[in-house]
């Protein structure tokens, strides 16, 4: 059932659903929350691996 994964429609339907969920006054503070959270998760990474490192 599931041996193709994701196809290109599965994401359009995935993207409606989203939209009208969140509505789209909502959906570039969320982004840009999102892009924020992932900055400082990688910042925060890169500083365990260089703390780690001799």
């Amino acid at each position: 059932m599931l041996r193709n994964g994701l196809q290109p429609w599965h994401l359009l339907i995935l993207a409606v659903v989203v939209i009208a969920v969140f509505g789209s006054k909502k959906l570039p503070d969320t982004a840009r929350a999102l892009g924020k959270s992932m900055r400082i998760l990688k910042s925060e990474a890169r500083a365990m691996k260089d703390e780690s490192t001799p």
